[in-house]
């Protein structure tokens, strides 16, 4: 089964992967192989470039995030307790925030030599995150998940500077900004798609 995908800054390359355990690069207008399958971790759930393309980044249901250069593949690194949902790198590629079944979102800060969370995990959702996104310019994050609510966090200060976003009747599933950051799109369980200004919720 494939359990999440990505396209690269350029959309020249794919990123899938297999739930189970590999993570395949493939060249996204022949469908072929770029590079040979990556096995970094088991049972992968989300997978996300790096903005210049020269990283990833996945998150497994183990608990355990990878972080590795799209040639060299490094080592599980330990940080929610519980399934790691989604991932996603922030627009200037220096940090990455990760949604966990631990109803934790923690965001990393990434260098040339250390992989080390930023601060202590963002809590306020009352079950797992699923989905979380970074906008253009890098504020804010967003997330969401079981407790059918939509959480806007400010990056920096780490505190929620808007109430939760409420109207879904079932688990949201999928969160994402708009490309000038003023709206988030969500999908939920429940069938819908919603539309949210983020300067008037």
């Amino acid at each position: 089964a494939v359990s999440s995908v990505a396209f690269d800054h350029e959309g020249s390359r794919i990123a899938a992967v297999s739930y189970w355990r590999s993570i395949h690069i493939l060249h996204a207008e022949t469908g072929k192989a770029a590079l040979p399958p990556i096995d970094g971790h088991e049972r992968v759930r989300s997978v996300a470039f790096s903005p210049d393309g020269a990283r990833l980044a996945s998150g497994s249901e183990e608990g355990t995030i990878c972080f590795w250069s799209v040639q060299d593949v490094g080592s599980p690194t330990n940080g929610h307790n519980d399934k790691i949902y989604s991932v996603a790198f922030s627009p200037d590629g220096t940090r990455i925030v990760c949604g966990s079944q631990d109803r934790t979102t923690l965001i990393w800060t990434l260098n040339t030599k250390t992989v080390r969370p930023a601060d202590e995990p963002l809590r306020g959702h009352a079950s797992g995150v699923s989905s979380v996104a970074w906008p253009p310019r890098g504020k804010r994050i967003v997330s969401g998940w079981a407790d059918k609510t939509i959480r806007i966090w400010n990056a920096r200060s780490r505190r929620m500077p808007l109430k939760p976003l409420q109207g879904h009747s079932l688990a949201v599933t999928s969160v994402a900004f708009s490309p000038d950051g003023k709206h988030i799109v969500s999908g939920s369980y429940d069938g819908t798609i919603r539309v949210w200004d983020t300067k008037t919720r």
